[in-house]
């Protein structure tokens, strides 16, 4: 099957690339539903394929000038240090793939209806935001707390640094473009999915024969994507991907 694992790798791939979303959203869940990998495995084997995939759409997006690298690096100073202190509390909580597995199999499902709303209304979000009024250290502390929070929930589900921290992106700044909104995001995801990865790593919860497999497909996918993300509409992904994590989010919920 490891044929099809890097197929759908080379997919998933280039769904992040093309929208800076699916690395947790889409690879997790279809890791634990269709291939069968327990919840802890399937979070901690993604956040490492979603740290190195990424990787390679950074090099993609950097080259084309897409990346806010200040703004990237304001939602790492919340991110990355919640990251850690979140591994800490799993070490303590749960300190075993068996005992993570009821823990993360409803957060995942929740993480992803929240995801499937963020993609469906991340218009609606730019159009509501206050941040015109916004002084600009209230917009860079705005900007960590929002890394705070996905970084807990990226270390729990691997769910959120696409999804959530694009829709957070075009709320906090909505006169970005589309593209550099992607790329900005893609670029803050890096660090932060390599430490979740590491820390569930730490716990035993990786798989490097699965991650090799996944990683043959996604490198190239994700390059492509991020290649077309200058020339095809994401408005053409954004439904079928939101209908399609609500239905799996509402199962891994049930």
């Amino acid at each position: 099957m490891d044929w099809l694992t890097s197929l759908s790798g080379f997919i998933v791939g280039v769904i992040v690339g093309l929208t800076g979303v699916g690395g947790g959203s889409l690879m997790t869940p279809l890791l634990v539903l269709a291939f069968g990998v327990a919840p802890a495995t399937a979070v901690g084997t993604d956040l490492l394929y979603a740290a190195i995939t990424k990787a390679a759409g950074v090099y993609v997006h950097d080259r084309q000038g897409t990346i806010d690298y200040h703004i990237a690096a304001l939602m790492g100073a919340g991110s990355v240090p919640m990251a850690i202190v979140t591994t800490i509390a799993l070490h303590l909580i749960a300190p075993g793939p068996d005992a993570l597995t009821p823990l993360i199999r409803p957060a995942l499902g929740v993480a992803l209806l929240l995801t499937a709303a963020a993609i469906l209304f991340k218009h609606k979000l730019a159009a509501i935001s206050p941040v015109a009024g916004w002084s600009g250290r209230t917009l860079s502390a705005a900007t960590v707390a929002t890394g705070a929070v996905l970084g807990v929930l990226v270390t729990i589900t691997s769910v959120g640094a696409g999804a959530l921290g694009v829709a957070a992106l075009v709320f906090l700044y909505p006169q970005r473009s589309a593209v550099h909104i992607i790329g900005t995001d893609i670029a803050h995801a890096v660090p932060l999915t390599l430490v979740a990865g590491l820390g569930h790593a730490s716990l035993g919860t990786v798989d490097l024969g699965l991650l090799a497999a996944l990683l043959i497909g996604s490198i190239p996918g994700v390059m492509l994507g991020s290649n077309l993300s200058k020339k095809l509409p994401e408005r053409v992904l954004r439904p079928a991907l939101a209908a399609v994590l609500l239905l799996v989010g509402a199962k891994l919920v049930s």
